[in-house]
Protein backbone atom coordinates (compact mmCIF):
# COMPACT_ATOMS: atom_id res chain seq x y z
CA UNK A 1 0.00 0.00 0.00
CA UNK A 2 1.39 3.70 -1.20
CA UNK A 3 2.33 6.14 1.65
CA UNK A 4 1.60 8.87 -0.08
CA UNK A 5 -1.67 10.47 0.03
CA UNK A 6 -4.56 12.12 -2.14
CA UNK A 7 -3.50 15.44 -0.26
CA UNK A 8 0.30 14.77 -2.25
CA UNK A 9 -1.19 14.38 -5.01
CA UNK A 10 -3.65 18.13 -4.85
CA UNK A 11 -0.89 19.92 -3.29
CA UNK A 12 0.37 23.22 -5.89
CA UNK A 13 3.81 22.83 -6.42
CA UNK A 14 6.56 25.68 -4.59
CA UNK A 15 8.28 28.38 -7.01
CA UNK A 16 11.38 26.73 -6.66
CA UNK A 17 9.94 23.41 -8.41
CA UNK A 18 7.65 25.46 -11.07
CA UNK A 19 11.39 27.15 -12.12
CA UNK A 20 13.20 24.16 -12.69
CA UNK A 21 10.45 22.64 -14.38
CA UNK A 22 10.00 24.90 -16.62
CA UNK A 23 13.81 25.23 -17.28
CA UNK A 24 13.61 21.11 -18.30
CA UNK A 25 10.37 22.12 -20.38
CA UNK A 26 11.82 24.74 -22.11
CA UNK A 27 15.36 22.87 -22.81
CA UNK A 28 13.50 19.95 -24.25
CA UNK A 29 11.62 21.79 -26.75
CA UNK A 30 8.37 22.78 -25.19
CA UNK A 31 7.29 26.52 -24.72
CA UNK A 32 6.24 26.73 -21.35
CA UNK A 33 4.44 30.10 -19.46
CA UNK A 34 3.39 30.04 -16.25
CA UNK A 35 0.31 31.83 -15.26
CA UNK A 36 -1.65 32.25 -11.36
CA UNK A 37 -5.54 31.85 -12.03
CA UNK A 38 -7.70 29.74 -14.57
CA UNK A 39 -9.12 32.75 -15.78
CA UNK A 40 -5.38 33.50 -17.35
CA UNK A 41 -5.20 30.25 -18.05
CA UNK A 42 -7.92 30.67 -20.51
CA UNK A 43 -7.32 34.00 -21.91
CA UNK A 44 -3.40 32.45 -22.96
CA UNK A 45 -5.28 29.70 -24.63
CA UNK A 46 -7.50 31.94 -26.67
CA UNK A 47 -4.50 34.06 -27.17
CA UNK A 48 -2.65 31.50 -29.10
CA UNK A 49 -5.88 30.91 -31.24
CA UNK A 50 -5.86 32.31 -34.77
CA UNK A 51 -10.15 32.83 -35.01
CA UNK A 52 -11.87 30.47 -36.99
CA UNK A 53 -9.38 27.56 -37.20
CA UNK A 54 -9.96 24.56 -36.43
CA UNK A 55 -9.58 23.11 -32.91
CA UNK A 56 -9.55 19.59 -31.24
CA UNK A 57 -10.64 19.98 -26.88
CA UNK A 58 -9.17 16.89 -26.09
CA UNK A 59 -11.73 15.79 -23.23
CA UNK A 60 -10.28 16.86 -20.32
CA UNK A 61 -11.66 18.18 -16.75
CA UNK A 62 -9.04 20.83 -16.55
CA UNK A 63 -10.73 22.26 -19.47
CA UNK A 64 -13.51 22.30 -18.60
CA UNK A 65 -12.93 23.65 -14.97
CA UNK A 66 -11.28 26.80 -16.46
CA UNK A 67 -14.17 27.28 -19.03
CA UNK A 68 -11.85 26.67 -21.84
CA UNK A 69 -13.76 23.87 -23.52
CA UNK A 70 -17.03 25.89 -23.24
CA UNK A 71 -15.06 29.12 -24.62
CA UNK A 72 -13.91 27.32 -27.87
CA UNK A 73 -16.54 25.33 -28.77
CA UNK A 74 -19.20 27.94 -27.65
CA UNK A 75 -18.06 31.08 -28.93
CA UNK A 76 -18.65 30.75 -32.36
CA UNK A 77 -15.14 31.91 -32.96
CA UNK A 78 -13.39 28.68 -34.38
CA UNK A 79 -14.03 25.66 -35.90
CA UNK A 80 -14.88 23.38 -33.32
CA UNK A 81 -13.75 19.43 -33.74
CA UNK A 82 -15.44 18.95 -30.87
CA UNK A 83 -18.96 19.96 -32.19
CA UNK A 84 -18.05 17.91 -34.99
CA UNK A 85 -17.59 14.60 -33.75
CA UNK A 86 -20.83 14.77 -31.32
CA UNK A 87 -22.43 14.97 -34.46
CA UNK A 88 -21.20 11.89 -35.63
CA UNK A 89 -22.14 8.39 -35.30
CA UNK A 90 -19.48 6.06 -33.76
CA UNK A 91 -20.67 3.09 -34.93
CA UNK A 92 -21.52 4.07 -38.31
CA UNK A 93 -18.81 7.05 -39.03
CA UNK A 94 -15.36 5.73 -36.81
CA UNK A 95 -13.64 6.43 -39.60
CA UNK A 96 -14.12 9.94 -40.27
CA UNK A 97 -14.32 10.54 -36.10
CA UNK A 98 -10.85 9.46 -36.01
CA UNK A 99 -9.58 11.29 -38.82
CA UNK A 100 -11.19 14.55 -37.65
CA UNK A 101 -9.73 13.93 -33.99
CA UNK A 102 -6.15 12.73 -35.19
CA UNK A 103 -5.08 15.86 -37.76
CA UNK A 104 -6.67 19.15 -35.93
CA UNK A 105 -4.63 22.11 -36.76
CA UNK A 106 -4.52 22.59 -33.14
CA UNK A 107 -5.62 20.64 -29.59
CA UNK A 108 -6.06 22.20 -26.53
CA UNK A 109 -5.93 19.54 -23.73
CA UNK A 110 -3.88 18.53 -20.59
CA UNK A 111 -1.94 15.93 -19.01
CA UNK A 112 -1.61 13.88 -16.37
CA UNK A 113 2.01 14.75 -14.50
CA UNK A 114 4.96 16.73 -15.72
CA UNK A 115 8.37 15.52 -14.16
CA UNK A 116 11.77 18.25 -12.79
CA UNK A 117 13.55 16.29 -15.89
CA UNK A 118 11.07 17.90 -18.21
CA UNK A 119 8.91 15.18 -19.39
CA UNK A 120 5.14 15.39 -19.84
CA UNK A 121 3.26 12.27 -18.90
CA UNK A 122 -0.32 11.44 -20.06
CA UNK A 123 -2.81 8.14 -19.84
CA UNK A 124 -5.71 7.39 -21.76
CA UNK A 125 -8.55 4.86 -21.81
CA UNK A 126 -8.78 4.05 -25.27
CA UNK A 127 -6.24 7.18 -26.76
CA UNK A 128 -8.70 9.56 -28.69
CA UNK A 129 -6.54 12.38 -28.18
CA UNK A 130 -3.01 10.27 -28.01
CA UNK A 131 -2.47 10.61 -31.78
CA UNK A 132 -3.08 14.66 -31.86
CA UNK A 133 -0.92 15.06 -28.69
CA UNK A 134 2.32 13.30 -30.37
CA UNK A 135 2.23 14.21 -34.03
CA UNK A 136 -1.15 14.66 -35.64
CA UNK A 137 -1.99 18.18 -35.08
CA UNK A 138 -0.14 21.14 -36.31
CA UNK A 139 0.17 22.64 -33.27
CA UNK A 140 -0.63 21.78 -29.31
CA UNK A 141 -1.54 23.16 -26.38
CA UNK A 142 -1.75 21.92 -22.93
CA UNK A 143 -3.28 23.62 -19.92
CA UNK A 144 -1.91 21.97 -16.52
CA UNK A 145 -2.24 22.62 -12.73
CA UNK A 146 1.08 23.03 -10.64
CA UNK A 147 -0.46 20.25 -8.87
CA UNK A 148 0.66 17.81 -11.30
CA UNK A 149 4.43 18.59 -10.63
CA UNK A 150 5.92 15.41 -9.59
CA UNK A 151 9.77 14.30 -9.39
CA UNK A 152 10.07 11.88 -11.66
CA UNK A 153 8.88 9.26 -14.02
CA UNK A 154 8.01 6.78 -11.14
CA UNK A 155 6.40 9.48 -9.35
CA UNK A 156 3.85 10.24 -12.69
CA UNK A 157 3.10 6.79 -13.29
CA UNK A 158 2.01 6.29 -9.03
CA UNK A 159 -0.02 9.72 -9.49
CA UNK A 160 -1.83 8.21 -12.65
CA UNK A 161 -2.51 5.04 -11.03
CA UNK A 162 -3.38 6.00 -7.27
CA UNK A 163 -5.09 9.41 -7.91
CA UNK A 164 -5.93 10.40 -11.60
CA UNK A 165 -7.38 6.88 -12.67
CA UNK A 166 -10.03 6.54 -9.66
CA UNK A 167 -11.15 9.81 -9.46
CA UNK A 168 -11.63 9.29 -13.80
CA UNK A 169 -13.14 5.64 -13.29
CA UNK A 170 -15.44 7.81 -10.46
CA UNK A 171 -16.74 10.06 -13.12
CA UNK A 172 -17.34 8.17 -16.23
CA UNK A 173 -18.86 5.46 -13.73
CA UNK A 174 -21.60 8.25 -13.39
CA UNK A 175 -21.50 9.40 -16.58
CA UNK A 176 -21.50 5.95 -19.05
CA UNK A 177 -22.10 3.32 -16.44
CA UNK A 178 -18.73 2.16 -17.08
CA UNK A 179 -15.41 2.15 -15.20
CA UNK A 180 -12.13 3.82 -16.79
CA UNK A 181 -8.91 1.92 -17.39
CA UNK A 182 -5.20 2.96 -18.28
CA UNK A 183 -4.85 1.47 -21.70
CA UNK A 184 -2.29 3.60 -22.94
CA UNK A 185 0.54 6.13 -21.53
CA UNK A 186 2.84 8.08 -23.65
CA UNK A 187 5.73 9.77 -22.17
CA UNK A 188 7.00 12.69 -23.63
CA UNK A 189 10.64 13.72 -23.47
CA UNK A 190 11.33 15.99 -25.89
CA UNK A 191 9.77 17.56 -29.09
CA UNK A 192 11.61 18.52 -32.07
CA UNK A 193 9.41 20.86 -33.53
CA UNK A 194 10.21 24.32 -32.58
CA UNK A 195 7.00 25.81 -31.28
CA UNK A 196 4.67 23.04 -31.81
CA UNK A 197 3.91 22.48 -27.94
CA UNK A 198 2.86 24.99 -25.69
CA UNK A 199 2.32 23.92 -22.05
CA UNK A 200 0.35 26.58 -19.80
CA UNK A 201 1.15 25.74 -15.75
CA UNK A 202 -1.65 26.97 -13.62
CA UNK A 203 -0.94 27.73 -10.09
CA UNK A 204 -4.43 26.49 -8.94
CA UNK A 205 -5.86 23.13 -9.03
CA UNK A 206 -7.58 22.06 -12.15
CA UNK A 207 -8.97 18.86 -12.66
CA UNK A 208 -6.82 15.60 -11.80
Amino acid sequence: MSSITTTHWETLADQTQIDETVRALEANGFRTLVVDTAEEARQAVLDLLPEGIDVFTAQSMTLNAAGIAEAINESGRYDSVRKKLMGLDRKTQGPEMRKLGATPSIVVGSVNAVTRQGQVVTASFGGSQLTSYVYGAGKVIWVVGTHKLVEGLDEALRRIDEYALPLESERLQKALGVPSAVGKIVIFRKEIVAERVTIILVKQKLGF
